[in-house]
Order: C-alpha cells, then structure tokens, then sequence
C-alpha cells in the first residue's frame, strides 16, 4: 500500500521514478489519501511502495551478491575437473546416492536457494543438451568470468562498460578459435577420433578402461550414422540404447550389432532362438477389444452368450491368420498379447513378444528394416525385417532379455553396459552419454583444438595483446577475460597438487615464445606438448563453452535488482508479514 498526502502523491511517483531508475506506474485506486487529522508533518511517514511481503535487494550490493553466488557455484565443482578429478557423493531427498565427477549430474542433485545460482545450474544443463561435455569446465569459467568483474564494480565501473568489454572479448576468442587455433580432421582417421575421444574420457571414472569406452562410442555413433543428400544425421537419443546390467565385469561391456530388449516370450513353448528371422512389428493388440467405456449388451436368450464368445474368438483368429499369413518367425506388439492369440502363433511355429516400449519398437525396425504396422489387415511382404542374423533369449542374472543381433546393416544398436554395482553402472553410462556426444561433435564438425589447457593460454596470450588496442577504461575489463581463461590450467594444475604459481609461469613463458599447443599435462602436473600428448578436444565444445560462460557472465552482471514476492511461512502455519526491508525504507 502507498501511504501518501494528497498534495504529495504526484511528486512521490516522480521521485520514485528518478531514484530506481525503472518506470512505475501507480493507480490511483493504490493510494489511500490519509484524512486530515492524521496527516504527519514534514514528510516523516514511512513510504512504503512495495506490498508488505516483497523483499527487495537494488544495487551495489545485488551485483556483488551474484558475483559470490557464481563464485560459489564453481568453487564446487572446482575439483572435478581433469584427469585427476575427485568425485562427489550426493545425497537426494528420498535416501539415494549419486557418485559423480560430471558437472552437471551434481548441480541436479544441488538445492540452491540464490537465484544467480539457479541460472549457473542451468547453464551446466544447456551445455549438457547442447555438446554432451564440458560441463565442469563451463560452470568454473562463468564463475571466474564474475569474479574478475568484482574489482572493477567495486572501482564503481558501470556494469555496461564491463558487458561491453566481455563482448567484444567472446567475439575475437570466437574468431581466433575457429580461424587461428582450430585444425581440420579427416572424419575416416579411426586412430585419431580414437585419440580425440580418449581425451575427453580420461578425465572420468571409466578412464581406466578408456580404450573399450572410446570404441564403444565410436562404433555406436558410427551404427546410428545417416547420411542423407548429404546431411549427417546422428540421433544419439533415440537410437543408441544403453542398457545397464548389474553383475559381471566392465570389460564385458559391448555395442551389439542390433537391439537388446528386457523381455522373455509370452509362451514357455514357443522358439528361444532363431537364425535368420523374419520379424514383423505390430502397433495393434493381438486381442479382442473392449470397448473405450461402459457397455451394456442385453441378452435375450443363452445361446446369445455362446455367440458372443464365438465372435470374439473368431476375431482373434482372423487377426492372428493375417499375421501368420506373412510367415513371420517372431511377432512384436506395442499391446497385449491374448491367450487364445498365442495359442495360434505357437501352432504356426511364431514367437511372440508383447508390450514392447514404443522406441524399442523403432529401434527394431531401424535395425532389422522392419515397418511397425498399425492394423494387421494392411500387412505386406515389404513390412517384414528380414536384416537380422539371429534372435535369441538369453538369461543374464535373474532377468531374460531379447537379442536382436547380428544385423547386415544395422541404423540402431545397444550399447550393453556391465558393473559391479548400480551406482558404478550409472556413473559410466554417464560417461559413456559424454563420450558419445564427443563422438558425434567431431563427425559432424570434424576440428579439433589443443587440450590441457593450451589452447585457454593461447587465447588469453593474444587477448591481452589485442587488449593494449583496445580504447578507454574498456581495456581493463577485455584484459581480465584473458585472465579468466587462464583459471582451466590453473585448476587442471591444483588438481594435480603441483606448484600452481611455478607451473603457470613456466606456461606462459612457453606461449610467449610461440610454443601454442602446450599445456599442463592432467595426470603428472607437468608442462607437455598436447600434439605429443595426443589431448585433443572438438572444436564445438570449446566454443559453447566459451559462449556460455561469457554470456552468463553478461547476464548476472546486468542485474540490478532483485524483488522477491515470497511469503514467509511461520512455524505455526500461518502466513508471517514481512517487514520492509532497509532499501524500500530508505526511498
């Protein structure tokens, strides 16, 4: 509520609207006219603009509050990055645990209060979506990004100039990676996508089988690779399954060459292992349907009954005789399966397997050249996979599962995970999911740039060149970007328990003397040669990095207020009235 005197309600909007420096608009109706009597003299009432509820933070102190919030963000995650990465245990709501190292996955499972920290989480996440890897590094950079901005707030630079400089900084980075740094990598040089891969997948915990990880995603991203008027398509999420497998030991782990289904057939009789299968796939159910809602049937003599059974049988069996019809050997449904259905197919000789997912069903036909029908009357020879080498059910553990393998040309696969545990299983299917959108950046955009560090101490060495030509106080800022970049190899060497200082000097006279591609070499913490090393990284994710990072640096540093419109809850349920706070006293 707005407390006003008549005279003064005009002139109060005013100074509201020059003070904050947003424009507000007030009703007339919002403003209670004190009666006469009550009237304070002098302006001593207390002006209060916002509801009673709102909290309201503006200014110096909201920007500085972000820069900690970011700050603070990254310090988390700080020690996963690099080879030498710990892992973080989390706890959720409902007991369970996560084990993790990837950035992302532990900004999930994080509850954060602060809203500049929410929007740093959801960086980590755009990320994930967008490349499949950097996470950790994205989320460190953005937080530095604030940091190096804190000394120029406080030297009461306007946060407009800093943006300005930041942008400027992110444009010639851009350009530099993609004209100066970048080199071309010929998509069919298996040892090296190998190399590249191997990169991203030793700072993880499945490293230590790093060379099965590297082919595993490189042969299923190969599998699921369409080339149509030639224009890649690689659909990762839809066609390259991870199934997990507790039991067993990692290096069992295998792409197969088809689909694997969680499934067992619906009969005990019927065939558990077929070569050279004919498979048809139904979107149908192989029984008599009901009706959607209630239905009454009125019967007016018993023989009625029989007849009704009669039809629903002699239903079943003209739908099962179309399917036998084709001469499948196994039959997929999305639905059920009836029991007198069956009964008909294991006299044909088919197997049967129903309730199938609806993307496994894809999968399927992606693997076998199947087409997933929806009416068993418009069956044709055309619709029959006939691409599959063998089906067959297998026991692992307590569970049957459906193979679907050895397929002439398969454009699906599944990628069979094993371990000793559900948590050691989640954490490498993790891994596997970076490795696999690693696999995918390159063949899609086949250039890479140095690993290591390097090529964030390339960049920051020509940035700090080009920010002596940079004109006014906007120097300052475009020079501490370049001093923000440097925190990667900073941190690779933390990690590592070297001498940071030494390690980064020693760097930096290395790229002073035009030695590009050297950096810090994760494991040991010493300088090395990336090209010797074989550290490579897609050119892709090093740019989304560098994008969202600087942008969410632009974005936090652009907030000038936060209003908060929450109501407190007391502990007796009932709803506490907030008290204004210090800012919406002092307007």
């Amino acid at each position: 509520m707005i407390v006003a005197t008549l005279q003064e309600h005009s002139r109060l909007i005013i100074r509201h609207r020059e003070s904050a420096g947003v424009s507000l608009v007030y009703l007339l109706s919002d403003i209670w006219i004190k009666p006469p009597e009550i009237m304070f003299g002098g302006g001593a009432a207390p002006i209060l603009v916002l509801s009673q509820n709102t909290k309201r933070d503006a200014g110096k102190k909201v920007q500085l509050e972000n820069v900690a919030a970011g700050k603070a963000i990254a310090d988390v995650i700080r020690t996963c990055l690099g080879p030498q990465a710990m892992l973080k245990m989390l706890m959720d709501p409902m007991g369970g645990i996560v084990m993790t190292n990837d950035g992302n996955a532990i900004l999930r499972e994080i509850t954060v209060q602060h809203p500049a920290g929410k929007s740093m989480i959801e960086i980590a996440r755009t990320q994930d979506e967008e490349v499949g890897d950097g996470t950790t590094s994205v989320i460190v950079l953005a937080g530095e990004m604030l940091g190096v901005a804190e000394q120029f707030l406080a030297q009461q630079m306007h946060p407009t100039v800093i943006i300005r400089a930041y942008r400027q900084a992110l444009e010639d980075a851009i350009s530099l990676l993609q004209d100066n740094i970048s080199i071309a990598l010929d998509p069919n040089d298996r040892p090296k996508l190998l190399e590249v891969i191997k990169s991203c997948v030793g700072t993880k915990f499945i490293g230590r089988w790093s060379d099965l990880a590297c082919t595993i995603a490189l042969d299923a991203v190969h599998t699921v690779m369409l080339e149509e008027n030639g224009r890649r398509e690689i659909d990762i999420k839809r066609y390259a399954k991870v199934e997990k497998i507790p039991g067993g030991s990692i290096e069992e782990s295998t792409v197969l060459r088809g689909v694997m289904l969680n499934k067992d057939v619906t009969h005990p009789k019927m065939r558990r292992y077929i070569e050279n299968p004919r498979i048809v796939l139904l979107d149908c159910s192989l029984e008599y349907k009901k009706g959607e809602s209630q239905t009454n049937i009125e019967i007016l003599k018993e023989s009625d009954f029989t007849r009704i059974l009669q039809l629903e049988e002699e239903h079943i069996q003209k739908v099962c005789e179309e399917v036998i019809a084709m001469k499948p050997d196994v039959v997929f449904t999305e639905k059920g399966i009836s029991d007198l259905a069956q009964h008909f197919l294991l006299k044909a000789g088919i197997t049967a397997i129903r309730r199938v997912r609806k993307t496994d069903n894809n999968r399927i036909a992606r693997a076998c050249g199947a087409t997933v029908v929806n009416r068993t009357e418009e069956l044709r020879e055309e619709d029959v996979g006939t691409g599959a080498g063998l089906f067959e059910i297998k026991k692992i553990g307590d569970e049957y599962f459906c193979f679907i393998t050895e397929c002439k040309n398969p454009k699906a696969c599944t990628i069979l995970l094993r371990g000793a545990s559900k948590d050691v299983l989640n954490e490498i299917e993790r891994n596997l999911q970076d490795a696999l959108h690693v696999a995918r950046n390159i063949l899609v955009e086949p250039k890479l740039v140095p690993g290591g560090g390097a090529v964030e101490m390339a960049v920051a060495q020509i940035l700090a060149e080009k920010s002596k030509l940079v004109q006014g106080v906007g120097q300052w800022p475009y020079r501490a970007v370049a001093e923000a970049l440097e925190i990667i190899p900073r941190t690779l060497a933390q990690n590592c328990g070297t001498n940071t200082i030494r390690t980064l000097t020693a760097l930096r006279a290395k790229h002073a003397t035009g030695g590009d591609t050297w950096g810090i070499n994760g494991e040991t913490g010493e300088l090395a040669d990336m090209c010797t090393l074989g550290i490579w990284e897609p050119l892709s994710v090093k740019l989304q990095i560098y994008k969202t990072a600087v942008e969410t640096a632009i974005l936090l540093l652009r907030i000038d207020d936060i209003v908060s419109g929450s109501k407190k809850k007391d502990k007796e349920g009932g709803t506490k009235t907030a008290q204004p706070t210090e800012e919406s006293m002092k307007e």
